[in-house]
């Protein structure tokens, strides 16, 4: 049987949830710029967590899947991470209709787990 961390069992699946905003230009973006500036301030965003939130952390590197582009947090409660995930929705230039999945470190691929909308700006 695999040990845990702790040395006391199995391991448990880490919470995780991804957050999924849909990968939408950004309406007033001179010619030759970058189309997407706020995946550039969401990845600042995601990165630097840990700086102001009690544990909640960067999971991975985000990734353009399925229409969307999908950050993941983890580190803390359901409760914060999907708190921290409305607060990256409602920044300023995020495109409308992000939402959460709550998931885990050991589902099978993305989207996988319960959908939670997150409240637009």
């Amino acid at each position: 049987m695999p040990v845990g961390v702790s040395g006391y069992g199995p391991a448990m699946p880490k919470l995780v949830v991804e957050i999924h905003v849909p990968l939408v230009p950004a309406p007033d973006v001179a010619d030759g710029e970058y189309e997407y500036p706020w995946i550039l301030d969401l990845d600042d965003y995601v990165m630097d967590l840990d700086e102001e939130t009690d544990g909640a952390e960067c999971l991975d590197d985000s990734e353009d899947y399925d229409g969307s582009y999908v950050f993941f947090i983890t580190g803390s409660s359901e409760e914060k991470l999907l708190a921290i995930a409305s607060k990256i929705a409602a920044r300023s230039g995020v495109p409308a209709g992000a939402f959460a999945m709550v998931t885990d470190d050991e589902a099978e691929g993305f989207g996988m787990g319960r959908r939670v909308e997150l409240p637009a700006r």
